[in-house]
């Protein structure tokens, strides 16, 4: 474990998706944070939870999920202090999640520091990570900034964000951010890798919680005051009933259109660290050992024929037997059966979508 010389670092770990592109393995009850979706033996929550010990103390990393995943975490995590599960009553995406987060280091550390990262990411090069991961902080000690960090595209993925940056860093590789463009047509993502100076955006962030707090001041004013008005009440027997008043004044947006595309001090570190956010089926089909036919098989009992470039999941008793297909997702659980054309894996979150609009919540 790399150490990290910043002894005022606080993480907060983003944990209270329901990962819906993963469906049908990924279900409401147990999403696919909490799955050992890559075989390692270990959740994805409890593989970035390792890797955060690197950059903080253990009781000064916090997770960020919903109440109805307290006792996945708690079991998942059992070394970690009760107190740093912050549980939402309510899912308002990440805007409120990250300004509940703040709140609470400030009344711990006013002077401290923050990482934001998602648990359902893949980080292949580990030391490569601390070692942006050291640059970022050190940036956010000594700058009014807040900080993203940026992927090398490798492809034209139209299911990432992007960041364009100047050139010319400022310092320690970071560059000021120019525009942000969410989840682009193909034709537009190919351009941007044309260009050079996009990034796939990371959803990872670093800033002081001096920066944060400003910013959170100027752009969702109403939401920071929600947090601030209860702050005598954290760590308190009455912080969840206080918490469920602020949650309900706060807007559902996410961080990067409610902060990071309005504020004016948003660098990004360029980095290349073996990352993917695992956010499909063929993110992880890309990620995973594949046999002589690009095949790849998260199940001992399945036999293929004249297949090819396929993902099969299966965590049924019975055996899978695939004939024929080329490039596809199936997946096989003990109620539901997935079958679907990788080129059309967008279509998961529809079909999830409209589960829920037809109230099939048992498959959800």
């Amino acid at each position: 474990m790399k150490e990290t010389k910043f002894n005022s670092t606080f993480v907060g770990i983003l944990a209270g998706g329901i990962g819906s592109r993963f469906w049908p393995e990924s279900r409401a009850a147990f999403p696919k944070q909490f799955i050992d979706i890559l075989g390692l033996g270990k959740s994805l929550l409890q593989k970035t939870f390792e890797r955060m010990q690197g950059l903080a103390p253990l009781h000064q990393i916090f997770i960020i999920t919903s109440k109805e995943y307290l006792h996945l975490v708690a079991e998942q995590l059992p070394m970690l202090p009760k107190a740093n599960i912050l549980c939402e009553p309510m899912r308002k995406n990440t805007a409120p999640s990250v300004a509940f987060f703040s709140h609470k280091v400030h009344s711990i550390n006013s002077d401290a520091l923050c990482i934001i990262a998602p648990s359902d990411h893949l980080i292949l090069k580990e030391i490569e990570y601390y070692t942006v991961m050291n640059s970022a902080l050190e940036y956010a000690l000594n700058n009014d900034a807040l900080l993203t960090l940026g992927l090398r595209p490798t492809s034209p993925n139209t299911g990432y964000g992007y960041i364009q940056y100047l050139e010319g860093a400022a310092a320690l590789g970071v560059h000021k951010v120019k525009t942000f463009t969410e989840k682009p047509t193909l034709d537009i993502a190919k351009e941007f890798i044309k260009s050079g100076d996009f990034l796939w955006n990371s959803g990872m962030f670093v800033w002081s919680i001096k920066s944060i707090m400003k910013a959170l001041d100027s752009y969702q004013q109403s939401m920071h005051q929600a947090f601030y008005s209860i702050k005598a009440y954290y760590n308190t027997d009455q912080e969840s009933a206080y918490l469920l008043k602020a949650f309900e004044h706060c807007n559902n947006i996410s961080v990067d259109y409610g902060i990071m595309e309005k504020a004016k001090n948003v660098y990004v570190v360029p980095a290349n660290i073996g990352w993917s956010d695992l956010g499909s089926w063929n993110s992880l089909y890309e990620e995973s050992t594949k046999d002589y036919d690009q095949n790849v098989c998260k199940s001992d009992n399945v036999m293929m024929y004249d297949a090819e470039n396929n993902l099969v999941s299966s965590n049924a008793k019975k055996l899978v037997v695939v004939q024929g297909l080329s490039n596809y997702i199936i997946v096989d659980t003990d109620d539901v059966l997935l079958i679907c054309p990788r080129e059309n894996e967008q279509q998961i979150k529809e079909i999830h979508q409209d589960l829920k609009s037809k109230q099939q919540d048992q498959y959800l």
